[in-house]
């Protein structure tokens, strides 16, 4: 695996749940990134996985996982009124 830096800003910590899905999102693309340094390749699996409910649905699952770990970091937004 190529050294990405798969964090944006060292943090999970958001401020809203909102900027916490933006950073999942984030998080999931900077692996696949990590995981497949190819930029070509990347794109052409993108054609694959486009046209794939199933790998689509996949994509999602993965994004949701990684904002449940941002959203247990941040107290589910809910205890947290200070700056993050």
């Amino acid at each position: 695996m190529h050294n990405v830096d798969l964090i944006p800003g060292d943090s999970l910590l958001t401020k809203t749940p909102d900027e916490g899905r933006q950073l999942a999102i984030a998080i999931a693309r900077r692996v696949v990134k990590a995981t497949q340094p190819d930029a070509a390749t990347r794109e052409r699996l993108r054609e694959v996985y486009a046209g794939d409910a199933a790998l689509l649905l996949q994509v999602c699952q993965i994004v949701a996982t990684e904002f449940a770990t941002i959203a247990a970091a941040n107290g589910y937004w809910r205890t947290r009124h200070d700056e993050p």
